[in-house]
């Protein structure tokens, strides 16, 4: 394996008494951190109903991002496709590319981002089919590209502007069907271990023996996306896993109302079906003191085959998740590439 690349995933979750303009200032602060780190990638997500993320817009929030840095590269982690016209997509892509040379990504997800309601709000004719979404796939590429085969929509409309180069296009996945869609248009696949720990490198090894090489990528490529903190303080990193296990059973039991605090959080007595349900999250992140989140880094980035780990980092603290990020770049010395 190269050297490992590191990138960001920042999803601009809100903190415990803060609000949805906090979490977005964070998100510039950070994006300008990760730049200086000499961090690969800073992905945004799409988020729908749910009060403690403030990100429901990559198309919006990665311009932004973008005008504050210079190299690192920004991107969408992703667009949620079935919830928005190809054509849109291709149109705020292509603008975005035509903004920011060699500095866009496109990363595509399937899935709504969201409960179904609000899928059918975005995209009321969405029916979540996989063939519906393989034809989106085509159109988009196509409009990117500029073809225009004999019966297709792009005979007649066309995307604009045209950027020199197309932005770098993403497949992201978790269950691991999408990577046959990966493979199949030639795109690059991110693995989201952060939302399923189970099945990543199969899915992976799949991707790469069924890769058909398309004009804008000749050979496979893979990241895995991980949940991860690090910090010299044991204190503050049992703290975290406390806090975050919490955090993931509040988010998949639909919870609405403010989050305790972690003194609460400490007195309470979980069921079994919590307790399995967090045995299993525990495979979603990576926690420990700088020697310890080294060794289980490179052992994902082994069994994946990747030279690219996407760190998402919540925290309830700026300074500790700041600290956290910077201790990664250390670890596998990325600021030595910030000038190259």
């Amino acid at each position: 394996m190269s050297k490992l690349k590191l990138s960001v995933l920042d999803q601009s979750q809100i903190r415990r008494g803060s609000n949805a303009g906090e979490a977005l200032e964070e998100s510039t602060n950070l994006v300008q951190l990760a730049e200086t780190l000499g961090y690969e990638r800073f992905w945004v997500s799409e988020h729908h109903n749910f009060k403690l993320v403030a990100g429901t817009a990559p198309e919006v929030l990665i311009p932004h991002l973008a005008s504050r840095t210079s190299r690192i590269r920004v991107g969408s982690g992703g667009i949620m496709l079935p919830n928005h016209s190809t054509l849109k997509v291709a149109e705020n892509f292509g603008l975005l590319e035509t903004l920011y040379p060699n500095r866009i990504d496109l990363g595509i997800g399937r899935a709504p981002g969201g409960d179904r309601v609000s899928a059918y709000l975005l995209n009321p004719s969405n029916n979540f089919s996989e063939k519906d979404f393989f034809q989106q796939l085509i159109d988009l590429q196509a409009f990117f590209r500029g073809e225009s085969e004999v019966g297709s929509v792009q005979e007649k409309v066309q995307s604009y502007p045209k950027p020199e180069q197309l932005p770098a296009l993403w497949m992201l996945t978790s269950s691991g069907g999408s990577a046959q869609f990966a493979a199949h248009f030639g795109m690059a696949l991110s693995f989201a271990q952060f939302i399923n720990p189970e099945g990543g490198p199969d899915t992976a090894e799949f991707y790469r023996h069924n890769f058909k090489p398309s004009a804008e990528l000749q050979k496979p490529k893979v990241n895995v996306g991980i949940f991860a903190f690090c910090s010299e303080d044991e204190q503050k990193v049992e703290d975290w896993i406390t806090d975050f296990q919490y955090r993931m059973l509040y988010i998949e039991m639909g919870g609405q109302g403010d989050l305790p605090s972690l003194d609460e959080i400490r007195t309470m007595n979980f069921s079994l079906q919590q307790k399995a349900r967090m045995a299993y999250n525990r495979g979603r992140f990576v926690a420990g003191t700088p020697d310890f989140v080294k060794s289980e880094l490179l052992k994902i980035a082994d069994r994946y085959e990747c030279d690219e780990i996407i760190i998402a980092t919540p925290a309830e603290s700026w300074e500790d998740r700041k600290r956290s990020y910077e201790l990664f770049a250390d670890i596998f010395q990325t600021r030595l590439n910030v000038d190259n």
